[in-house]
């Protein structure tokens, strides 16, 4: 086994993604980060047939999601850390165990309250892709890294823009139960393979788990340029989701009457954010992140506006894409701003951007499912408005400082980024 991981080691080391040798490897690792990231976004389209199977109201079955989310950012403030004190590659396959449990809990729960235990440690444990990217750039050339990392992207991806399809789907074939079944084999699958083809990744610094968590905490203290992006995050990423749980309660209402597969499209108007995202880091590579984020967060607000408009389903589905838009590209920005306050501290600044971007998420989950049926559409889309005007805020505040410091270009996706994620997952 030593000698095999070792061979490994060598072969990878002055492979490219395209050689023989390393692109197995890491299109195994994309598909990985493709079917943990899906089963944080399986419940989305799912909430109105949970709902009826397991006897639940509309509000306890919409925590489904927040659960997730919140297990997601436990995972990324107290999980991926050790990554840099562990072997990353036991790291790996541990987590992947333990989702693979998560997910057989969902797809066997009793009830409710069990779904949303096992959802909570499937988001814990869904926080292994944040050990992945950088342990595959790891592995290769730093000439070579963009392109693994660009390589696991995808992967993550068609994750995202297939989990909800692929949901409504199967859910019609079989139940909801099924969903989760077939991504407990999933994971398990690509965790068996996974084993026996990743070499050793040893720890890369030394110091307590103690330390480390500290270390993150002063950077927020003392950063605050990180904490006004933080929220930047936090405060989009609540928007996505306030949108994303309730819209399948308004698709399947008696004024539409979606089908779950048909819910489950929806999902594919996400894949304007991947398209801006690419142009949100050219943005930045010029010097106009500040600039940018203003653009972006009203393309924002402009969705959120359309989005009221739901009497014609037609404005929503343009305006869903306005959204991901903004707050795709606002991410891309904020990662690129944060990460310009120092290449050694890159892993740290993610770990605490990312676990308020999840907080944000949850909150957004939580509130979106209570709005909705307490008060309709339009007073949902009111919350994200607030939302958008929140973030309008910060950036307003942030735009103090950058008119006392001018701006410079920081490298968004350079090697370095291997570490960090582009996108909201």
């Amino acid at each position: 086994m030593w000698h095999r991981q070792q061979t490994a080691r060598k072969e990878l080391a002055g492979a490219g993604p395209e050689d023989h040798a390393a692109r197995p490897l890491m299109l195994l690792m994309a598909a990985t980060c493709g079917l943990i990231v899906a089963s944080n976004y399986y419940a989305q389209p799912l909430l109105p047939s949970l709902s009826a199977s397991l006897r639940a109201s509309s509000v306890t079955v919409g925590l489904c999601v927040t659960s997730n989310q919140a297990g997601y950012a436990a995972g990324l403030g107290l999980l991926v850390p050790l990554c840099d004190l562990v072997d990353r590659r036991r790291l790996i396959v541990s987590m992947l165990a333990v989702n693979v449990l998560a997910l057989t809990a969902a797809a066997l729960a009793p009830d409710i309250t069990a779904l949303a235990v096992a959802l909570v440690l499937v988001g814990v444990s869904g926080s292994a892709i944040n050990v992945l990217i950088p342990a595959a750039a790891s592995l290769v050339r730093a000439d070579q890294q963009d392109r693994v990392v660009g390589m696991l992207m995808t992967g993550l991806l068609l994750g995202v823009l297939l989990a909800r399809t692929a949901a409504g789907t199967l859910d019609r074939l079989a139940g909801w139960r099924l969903v989760y079944g077939l991504a407990a084999i999933g994971v398990a699958a690509v965790a068996v393979a996974l084993r026996s083809r990743l070499p050793a990744l040893p720890a890369s610094a030394e110091g307590s788990y103690r330390r480390l968590l500290g270390s993150v905490a002063r950077l927020i203290v003392t950063e605050p340029l990180l904490r006004r992006r933080m929220a930047l995050g936090a405060v989009g990423f609540a928007s996505f989701q306030l949108l994303w749980t309730a819209l399948p309660f308004m698709l399947a209402s008696p004024s539409y009457r979606y089908s779950l597969p048909e819910i489950g499209l929806f999902g594919l108007l996400g894949a304007a954010g991947a398209v801006c995202a690419q142009f949100a880091g050219r943005l930045n590579d010029r010097g106009h992140a500040h600039r940018g984020t203003a653009a972006l967060l009203v393309v924002l607000a402009a969705g959120r506006l359309a989005c009221g408009q739901n009497r014609h389903l037609a404005i929503v589905i343009v305006a869903i894409p306005l959204l991901d838009v903004g707050i795709q590209g606002t991410h891309v920005l904020n990662q690129a701003r944060i990460y310009g306050l120092g290449s050694r501290a890159r892993s740290r600044l993610s770990t605490a951007y990312m676990t308020a971007y999840f907080l944000g998420g949850a909150v957004g989950s939580a509130a979106a499912v209570s709005v909705y049926i307490c008060a309709g559409w339009t007073a949902l889309c009111g919350v994200g408005l607030g939302f958008a005007a929140l973030a309008l805020i910060v950036w307003i505040r942030d735009g103090a400082t950058v008119a006392r410091t001018p701006e410079a270009p920081a490298p968004v996706l350079s090697p370095p980024s291997a570490e960090n994620q582009t996108r909201s997952y």
